[in-house]
């Protein structure tokens, strides 16, 4: 079995996208039995869920469903998940990703996350575990309803948007993806206080991510490209504790 676990009940909630329309969920793996039990799954949800068994396919139902999150297997008949991922963002950049695949070696995983994606699970999963994340990206991704009425979060000439999802240092817009603005809005609210890995890893991803500390350091290293590239740096590491983020002098 492809899958263990099955959950009885929904996982929380039932998330709504900000117009109050379904969620949409694109699966992409050429394993029948697999999708139908994701689909199954994420139907319980409350979304609407489409699929693709090939990378073809799943770039022509992508550019017509348009999808809030999107399940990617990273080994496919055509091409891999990696470069599909690139294409599906091609038409929209933000689009939350879960990539799914049988690799589990820390090489594998990294190389996922450094192609843009913003979460992994690897084969046998449990369905509880794979809607659980979902649920975390669509959260992220503020597409959906709720916290409507936020501030704009600002630490210097850094300025965060939490109901229009706009990021901007001074007068440039910068576009992150749902992780990276995550990981921003967490650092955005505790300005001048040094956050540990553990701490980033437990609030950004919900979960102990196998202990890999290295994620953290990957999507830190995304963050100071975007919001530091060409002007005083903010982000700032504390040796042998974490991060903090603080106005540039």
């Amino acid at each position: 079995m492809p899958a263990t676990d099955q959950s009885s009940s929904r996982l929380g909630p039932m998330l709504k996208a900000a117009d109050g329309s379904a969620i949409r969920v694109l699966v992409v793996d050429d394993e029948p039995s697999l999708t139908d039990l994701l689909r199954m799954a994420l139907r319980y949800e409350g979304w609407e869920v489409r699929t693709a068994a090939d990378g073809a396919s799943a770039i022509k139902v992508a550019r017509e469903f348009k999808p809030h999150a999107a399940v990617l297997d990273i080994m496919l008949p055509d091409t891999d998940g990696l470069t599909l991922l690139h294409r599906i963002r091609a038409d929209d950049e933000t689009l939350p990703v879960l990539f799914l695949t049988a690799k589990d070696a820390l090489a594998d995983r990294l190389a996922g996350l450094t192609a843009g994606g913003d979460d992994y699970v690897t084969k046998p999963f449990s369905l509880e575990e794979v809607i659980a994340r979902v649920r975390g990206l669509v959260r992220r991704s503020m597409l959906t309803q709720g916290g409507a009425n936020d501030p704009v979060l600002r630490v210097g000439d850094l300025s965060l948007d939490e109901e229009s999802y706009e990021v901007r240092r001074g007068d440039d817009l910068i576009e992150l993806t749902a992780t990276e603005f995550e990981l921003l809005r967490f650092l955005m609210r505790n300005p001048r206080r040094v956050l540990s890995k553990a701490q980033i890893l437990d609030h950004v991803w919900s979960y102990d991510f196998g202990g890999r500390e290295t994620v953290v350091e990957l999507y830190i290293s995304y963050l100071r490209k975007k919001v530091d590239a060409g002007r005083e740096p903010m982000i700032s590491t504390v040796r042998g504790v974490g991060y903090m983020l603080k106005a540039a002098e």
